[in-house]
């Protein structure tokens, strides 16, 4: 089996609002997404096909035929509209991120000949994308960001086999990096918000039990987590997971950024 996958944008407007709400009420849930003359997002859109090699053409499908296939879809029902007043589906329901993946999913499974849906991702912006599979669960990715400074020196190691393994990361003041932290939540989309999480929890979250302990601070001399455990990425994922599990029971995967070329992913102690 191959994958392929294919990127296409388009621009739209929303907001998020439950009619049977108060104003407190949405602004409470949705915060400055619930005003009601909308705001809008260039959305990056990636669909993701499978299917068995063709042998005479060496080519799975023909991309042409997906990008049909898609670009008349989205733009027909998505680009360059306000979703709320000119897409049926999102008069009835609330175009959050999680929503137009699970419509988009719905769209475009089954329409491709000669391949299979496998996977779409919807990029929000920069800091905030879903995606789904072939499942009811949909993922939803928060991207955070801090820096910190660190030394890779383990205690169950001899000096020179710590400078062997871990070469200018052992000096002993340290070095620092920007991390950029993304935090993957998943569920079924909620009926009356369209959500899977609120993101503003999160963010308060996320800010309280990492953000805090880590931003701007020296791990092996600042935090109790590191004080004895070696700060490298791989520890550094997994504590994040410890720390935030307890408090986003839908948690799914934390993924790590210590420098663009180096990222580490973790699922949890039970995870793939």
């Amino acid at each position: 089996m191959l994958y392929l996958s294919r990127k296409l944008y388009f621009s739209a407007a929303h907001f998020y609002k439950v009619a049977d709400w108060t104003e407190e009420e949405n602004q409470k849930a949705f915060g400055p997404c619930s005003h009601s003359n909308g705001h809008g997002h260039d959305y990056a859109l990636e669909v993701m096909v499978k299917g068995k090699l063709k042998q005479d053409s060496g080519i799975v499908v023909n991309i042409t035929d997906i990008d049909q296939v898609v670009k008349a879809f989205v733009h027909s029902n998505l680009d360059g509209k306000f979703l709320n007043k000119e897409n049926g589906y999102f008069a009835k329901n609330i175009p959050t991120t999680e929503n137009i993946i699970t419509y988009l999913w719905n769209a475009f499974e089954g329409m491709m000949e000669n391949c299979t849906l496998h996977k779409i991702r919807l990029r929000e912006n920069d800091f905030l994308y879903a995606e789904k599979e072939d499942s009811s669960m949909v993922r939803l990715t928060r991207k955070y960001h801090f820096s910190t400074a660190h030394r890779l020196h383990s205690s169950q190691l001899t000096a020179e086999e710590n400078t062997a393994i871990f070469g200018k990361c052992n000096n002993q003041f340290g070095h620092g990096h920007n991390y950029y932290l993304e935090v993957t939540v998943q569920g079924k989309v909620d009926p009356v918000t369209g959500m899977i999480a609120n993101i503003g929890d999160m963010d308060r979250i996320i800010d309280q039990m990492v953000l805090q302990k880590f931003d701007h601070k020296h791990l092996n001399l600042d935090t109790q987590e590191f004080a004895d455990l070696n700060p490298t990425s791989e520890n550094v994922a997994i504590v994040t997971w410890n720390l935030l599990s307890d408090e986003l029971p839908n948690l799914f995967k934390i993924g790590l950024y210590e420098t663009e070329k180096n990222y580490f992913e973790y699922f949890g102690p039970d995870g793939e």
